[in-house]
């Protein structure tokens, strides 16, 4: 039997942020991260609308990226003392992330994190508040996801929490919010959503439900994220339906080791963070070329490659033509073909801020952790742990892999 989950509601297009004067409820928190929103009028909008519901209002500010274990404590504090009926997070996939699991410690004052580290074991939700989520990315897609990922900044560990429970209630996607990205995070995000879409399509609980969710946001991402990029905002608000498609797709059909390896490397090194689109674009194209060896998985790379217009005559040949042109997207963002070359901030760069020899000496324990994550058991492949370092390997140096 399968599962397909989405929130109760989705509005969509310009102007759909009014949808908030609607909600039904007395008090709404706010959780917003680094104040981008407030500076383009968006948080001043949100209030406004949630006090014409009849709302009292309070905002819970400065949610960092990646957003830590002690962050989401200390908002679940500010929401046990508040007492919402409704969360409201408005934002890039960090508060939207962190409010998801502040959610539950806010009903579930002594629930511990550990508890709810292992995949589909949350507690019951909606005993004292409802969720709305409002994106202002074009990647996580959060805001119609089961998904969460917070950071043990202690252990240099990023958790991606998984429960059904927290699928928002109601998702508002407003393009005007997204057309205030600057490029490289327009870049970052939108590679982002394409791993969600490829991973999901061939994931070994892809279905008839998820398949074409997959693939047409598989198709609208490859037409329009190079000119999201470059600034066209027609092709930004179509970057903004795509990313959220992709993650209805995944949200069902679950991931695979991209997402595996990049919530493992994300966190795992003292020169600085390995953003998350970045990663997920750097390793993508060597998991699809170690993934393909199982013949379903190669086969359904090529339907993608067919069907966003590559040519290839056999199986093998499209597969390649796959690759190749997601390397050629990276390029055309400024994004790096390995950690060697990973700069601040994630763009290409000589010297990579992930020091080689921390790189080496830590890279038995993250390939362990990558095995051992959440998004590893719906790849097509289950990799070995000597598997899983080659594939460090091959994403650090950008070489060929041999297994």
């Amino acid at each position: 039997m399968g599962r397909f989950t989405l929130p109760r509601d989705l509005y969509h297009g310009k102007g759909s942020l009014a949808e908030l004067k609607n909600l039904k409820g007395k008090r709404a928190i706010l959780v917003l991260g680094g104040g981008s929103m407030k500076r383009f009028g968006f948080v001043d909008k949100a209030v406004g609308y949630l006090e014409e519901a009849g709302m009292e209002v309070r905002l819970f500010e400065n949610v960092e990226p990646d957003p830590s274990v002690e962050t989401v404590m200390k908002g679940a504090a500010a929401m046990r003392e508040f007492q919402p009926d409704w969360i409201v997070s408005m934002g890039g996939g960090s508060p939207i992330d962190a409010a998801k699991a502040m959610w539950v410690f806010y009903e579930y004052p002594d629930t511990t994190f550990e508890e709810i580290i292992r995949p589909f074991s949350f507690p019951t939700l909606r005993t004292k508040a409802k969720f709305c989520a409002i994106p202002s990315t074009s990647g996580t897609a959060t805001e119609v996801t089961a998904f969460s990922v917070i950071t043990d900044y202690a252990q240099g560990i990023k958790y991606p929490l998984a429960d059904f429970n927290i699928t928002p209630d109601v998702a508002i996607v407003d393009p005007e919010l997204a057309e205030t990205m600057p490029p490289k995070l327009t870049a970052h995000t939108g590679m982002d959503a394409m791993t969600h879409a490829i991973e999901a399509y061939v994931s070994t609980l892809h279905c008839n439900y998820t398949d074409p969710l997959a693939l047409h946001a598989i198709k609208l991402i490859h037409e329009n994220l190079k000119k999201s990029y470059d600034g066209d905002m027609a092709a930004r608000d179509t970057m903004h339906d795509a990313q959220c498609l992709a993650g209805m797709a995944f949200s069902n059909a679950l991931l695979g080791i991209v997402h595996s390896m990049a919530h493992k490397t994300g966190a795992a090194y003292t020169g600085g963070h390995i953003i998350h689109g970045a990663a997920n674009a750097m390793y993508l194209p060597k998991v699809i070329k170690y993934n393909s060896s199982v013949p379903e998985a190669a086969e359904r790379y090529a339907q993608i490659a067919r069907f966003i217009g590559l040519k290839g005559e056999t199986t093998a040949e499209l597969v390649d033509a796959l690759i190749a042109e997601l390397r050629h997207m990276n390029n055309e963002l400024n994004i790096p073909l390995a950690i060697k070359n990973y700069g601040e901030g994630g763009v290409i760069a000589d010297k990579s801020i992930i020091d080689e020899k921390e790189f080496l000496d830590k890279l038995e324990q993250v390939a362990k952790l990558a095995i051992s994550d959440a998004c590893t058991g719906s790849n097509p492949r289950q990799p070995s742990v000597e598997e899983m370092k080659k594939l460090l390997l091959a994403v650090y140096y950008d070489k060929e892999i041999d297994f």
